[in-house]
C-alpha cells in the first residue's frame, strides 16, 4: 500500500513514492496494523513499517483525544445559529468556491461515487456536491478531535495536498473511502479552508486502474483548490478586469484539463458507466459502456436506455424513485442476451429532491461471479505432488485417484478426518479444471437453515435479512470449475432430492428466484461415515448416493500406512514450519521419532502436523526429543512411554495431575476438530459453556 501517497517529501523512511504502486501486502499490512491498533491500548504504530509517520501520529492523537473510532461521522457538532454564524463568516469563500464546485458537477465529472466538501479551517461542512451526498451536513465538523485521522486534519498539519486510503482514516465508517484534500489560502498565504474529493474504494486498491485514478483525482482537486486560491487573491487585491480575465481563463483551463483527465481515467475502468436523465435518455458513456452496448459515441444523446432492457425490466422504475440499490437484469444487445449487475445510483435534484437521473455501472454477472469466487477463498492450492507417501497402497490410491481426475464423471472420497481428503479434491480439481474456481463447502459445519442458501443462493428479499441484491450459492459460483461438497453424510434429507435434480439437469434456482440458469461444475464430495450404511437406514437418499459414488476412492487412515510414511510425513512438517517461521531447522532424534511412528494417530495426518508444530516450538536445543512431543502422545497405553518419561528424568506425578491431563485432553479434542467448539464439547462429554470456561481458566492458547 501506498500510505499518504500524495505527501511527496520522504523524510521518513516508511514514507512511499506516489508513483510506486500499491501492493497487495501493504494494503493488507495496514488494515492489520489499524486492527492491531483499536483493539490493544498497548501497540505503537510508529514501529510498524507499513503505518506512515505521520499517519500513526494522529492515530495516537486522536486515541487520546478520546475518538471513538466507531462513531457515526453524521452527528452534529453545531446547532444553527452556531452554523450560521460560521457560513456568514465564509461568505466571500462561499460565494466563490460554490460556481466552481457547479461546474464540476454540470460536467459530470463527480456522477460516478465522488463527493466534493468545502470545509472551514476548523472542519466545518460549507458546500458540497457529487452524487455521494450527505443528507446532514449543517453542524457538522470533520476534523482530528471529532472524527481523528483524516484528510482535512492531515492537510491543514503538513500545509499540502494529501490523499489517504481507507484503514488510514481513524473512523470505521470511513475504510472504504479515499480521502483527497487540498489547501485553501487568503492573499497572505495562510490556510482557510480545504476542499476534500472523497470516492468509494470499489475495486482491489493495488490495481493499476486504481493507482491511476487516485493519480488523476489528486490533480483535480489539486486544481480546484488552485482555482479558488486564484479567484480569493484577485478578490482581496482587486486586480483590474483584465487580469481578472486572464486569471479565470487559466482557472477554466485547468477546470477543462482536469475534466479531461477524468475523462481519461475512465476508459481505464472494466466496468461499464452509463449516465441518464430522468426519461433514460442516455447522456454520458465510457468506453466499456459503448462496448457492451455496441454504441457509438456519436450516438450519445439519441439513445434510449430501455432500446437494451426487457420488457420487465425495474431499471427505469426505481430511477425515477431515487433508488439506490444494485441488481441482476438481462441487457438486450441485438439478438444476445447477456445478464449483468446493475448499480444504480441516483442523481437528485437539491431542492425538490427528485431523480433528475442516474448513473448505472454494469459488471458481466459470470465476471462478479468469478470475483467472489476468489474472494470466497475459491482457489485450490494443492496438486497431486503435495500428496507425500511411500506406501504403496496409498501410492495405488493416489495413481487412482489420478486416472479419474481425467474424468468428468462426479467423485466420492471416503476417509476418516484428517486422512487428506481435501488436498485430494484440490489435486484432481487441478488435473481437470485448474483454472475454474474451486467452491468448498462442509455440510457439517453450519446450521441446517442455513445449507440450502449457502448451496443455491438467494434473490433479494426472498427472506428476512437477505441481502437486498441477493447472493449467488456456491453452485453458481463453481460454474466451469470444481464444488467440493465436504461431510456430505451430514446433508439434510430435503436438500439431497435438490441436488440430485441439480446434477441431473445442471440447472440451479436460486431461493425465491423464477427462473433457472445453467451451470457447469464438476462434483467431489467427501466423508467420513459409512454412506452405504445409511442408505439402508434411510438416512441418506439411495439415488443420490449411486449418482455421487460413479467413482469412489478410499483414503486409508495414517495407522494403516507403513511407518515409513509417517517418518516421511513427520520430517516433512517440522522442516516446512521451520522454513515458514524462519527458524533454525529442527532435528527428529531417533527416541522421539520412534514414539512418533509406533503412536496410532487417530486424527491422522492433521493432527501429526499439530503434533510436529508443538514438537518444534517446545525444543530448546534445536533437537526434538521425546519429552518435547505432546502429553497425550507420552501417555498413550504402552508402559515403555512411562518409562521413558522416568528415565529421561521426567515427573510422571506431575505428567499424571489431573489438572495437566485435563488441559492436555482439551488441546488434543481441539486440534482433532480444527478447534470447532461444539464437536469438541461432544467429545470430551462437556457442555459448551463448560469448555469455554476451562479454555479460559487454563489460559489455553489454541
Amino acid at each position: 500500500m501506498a500510505p499518504l501517497s500524495a505527501i511527496s517529501k520522504m523524510d521518513d523512511p516508511r514514507m512511499i513514492d506516489q508513483s510506486q504502486f500499491i501492493t497487495q501486502e501493504q494494503w493488507e499490512q495496514i488494515i492489520i496494523a489499524k486492527t492491531r491498533f483499536l483493539e490493544n491500548e498497548d501497540e505503537d504504530p510508529l514501529k510498524n513499517k507499513y503505518v506512515n509517520k505521520d499517519i500513526a501520529e494522529s492515530w495516537i492523537r486522536s486515541r487520546k483525544m478520546g475518538v471513538n473510532p466507531y462513531i457515526k461521522t453524521s452527528q452534529r457538532q453545531l446547532n444553527a445559529l452556531e452554523y450560521s454564524k460560521v457560513i456568514d463568516k465564509n461568505q466571500l469563500l462561499v460565494e466563490i468556491t460554490e460556481p466552481l464546485m457547479k461546474r464540476f458537477k454540470d460536467m459530470a465529472v463527480l456522477n460516478s461515487g465522488y463527493i466534493l466538501y468545502l470545509c472551514d479551517y476548523n472542519g466545518v461542512f460549507l458546500l458540497q456536491e457529487g452524487d455521494m451526498i450527505r443528507r446532514v451536513t449543517e453542524g457538522l465538523i470533520w476534523n482530528e478531535s471529532t472524527i481523528g485521522t483524516c484528510a482535512h486534519c492531515l492537510c491543514l498539519q503538513l500545509k499540502k495536498p494529501v490523499q489517504i486510503l481507507g484503514p488510514e482514516h481513524y473512523c470505521i465508517e470511513l475504510h472504504d473511502i479515499v480521502g483527497t484534500a487540498a489547501p485553501i489560502h487568503d492573499e497572505s498565504g495562510e490556510i482557510i479552508a480545504t476542499l476534500i474529493l472523497g470516492q468509494r474504494i470499489i475495486e482491489r486498491p493495488w490495481l493499476e486502474s486504481f493507482q491511476n485514478i487516485r493519480s488523476h483525482t489528486m490533480g483535480l482537486i489539486t486544481a480546484l483548490a488552485a482555482a479558488v486560491d486564484s479567484q480569493l487573491k484577485l478578490s482581496s487585491i482587486n486586480l483590474k478586469l483584465k487580469e481578472s480575465y486572464d486569471q479565470l481563463r487559466k482557472v477554466n483551463q485547468k477546470v477543462t484539463t482536469a475534466h479531461d483527465t477524468l475523462e481519461a481515467t475512465l476508459t481505464f475502468i472494466d466496468e461499464g458507466i452509463l449516465t441518464i436523465d430522468c426519461n433514460g435518455v442516455i447522456i454520458h458513456s465510457n468506453k466499456e459502456a459503448n462496448r457492451i452496448l455496441k454504441m457509438k459515441q456519436g450516438e450519445i444523446g439519441l439513445r434510449h436506455i430501455s432500446e437494451f432492457l426487457s420488457d420487465d425490466s425495474r431499471i427505469m422504475s426505481l430511477v425515477k424513485k431515487g433508488k439506490y440499490i444494485e441488481l441482476e437484469e438481462t441487457l438486450i444487445v441485438g439478438n444476445d442476451e447477456q445478464p449483468y449487475m446493475i448499480m444504480i445510483r441516483p442523481v437528485l435534484d437539491k431542492e425538490t429532491h427528485e431523480a433528475d437521473g442516474a448513473v448505472l455501472r454494469l459488471n458481466h454477472a459470470e465476471k462478479v461471479n468469478a470475483l467472489i469466487a476468489r474472494r470466497s477463498g475459491g482457489i485450490a492450492r494443492y496438486h497431486f505432488e503435495d500428496i507425500l507417501g511411500e506406501n504403496k497402497e496409498f501410492k495405488r490410491i493416489i495413481e487412482l485417484a489420478q486416472r479419474f481426475a481425467l474424468s468428468p464423471e462426479n467423485v466420492l472420497l471416503i476417509g476418516e478426518s484428517g486422512t487428506g481428503k481435501e488436498l485430494f479434491a484440490q489435486s484432481i480439481h487441478n488435473t481437470y479444471r485448474p483454472k475454474g474456481p474451486f467452491m468448498a463447502v462442509n455440510c457439517a459445519a453450519m446450521p441446517r437453515e442455513l445449507i440450502e442458501s449457502e448451496l443455491f443462493g438467494y434473490e433479494g428479499g426472498s427472506f428476512t435479512g437477505a441481502e437486498r441484491a441477493g447472493r449467488p450459492g456456491k453452485i453458481e459460483l463453481a460454474n466451469e470449475g470444481t464444488l467440493f461438497l465436504d461431510e456430505i453424510g451430514d446433508m439434510p434429507l430435503e436438500l439431497q432430492a435438490v441436488l440430485l435434480r441439480t446434477l441431473e439437469d445442471k440447472q440451479v434456482m436460486r431461493i425465491g428466484g423464477r427462473s433457472y440458469k445453467k451451470v457447469d461444475f464438476r462434483l467431489i464430495v467427501a466423508t467420513n461415515k459409512n454412506i452405504y450404511q445409511m442408505v439402508k437406514e434411510n438416512q441418506f437418499r439411495e439415488d443420490l448416493y449411486f449418482r455421487l459414488s460413479v467413482l469412489t476412492i478410499n483414503i486409508p487412515p495414517l495407522r494403516e500406512r507403513s511407518k515409513t510414511d509417517i517418518e516421511i510425513l513427520s520430517n516433512y512438517f517440522v522442516r516446512s514450519y521451520c522454513e515458514k517461521q524462519a527458524i533454525t531447522l529442527t532435528q527428529i532424534s531417533p527416541e522421539a521419532q520412534k514414539i512418533i511412528n509406533e503412536y496410532h494417530w487417530p486424527g491422522n495426518v492433521r493432527q501429526l502436523q499439530n503434533a510436529m508444530i508443538y514438537a518444534v516450538n517446545t525444543a530448546q536445543d534445536n533437537t526434538i526429543w521425546p519429552d518435547d512431543l505432546p502429553s497425550y502422545i507420552l501417555l498413550d497405553t504402552s508402559p515403555l512411554k512411562f518409562e521413558h518419561i522416568i528415565n529421561n528424568g521426567g515427573n510422571i506425578a506431575e505428567v499424571l495431575r489431573i489438572e495437566n491431563l485435563e488441559k492436555t485432553a482439551i488441546k488434543t479434542a481441539m486440534q482433532h476438530t480444527s478447534n470447532d467448539i461444539l464437536v469438541a464439547a461432544e467429545i470430551l462429554g462437556l457442555s459448551r459453556s463448560t469448555l469455554y470456561r476451562k479454555i479460559k481458566e487454563y489460559n489455553l492458547e489454541l
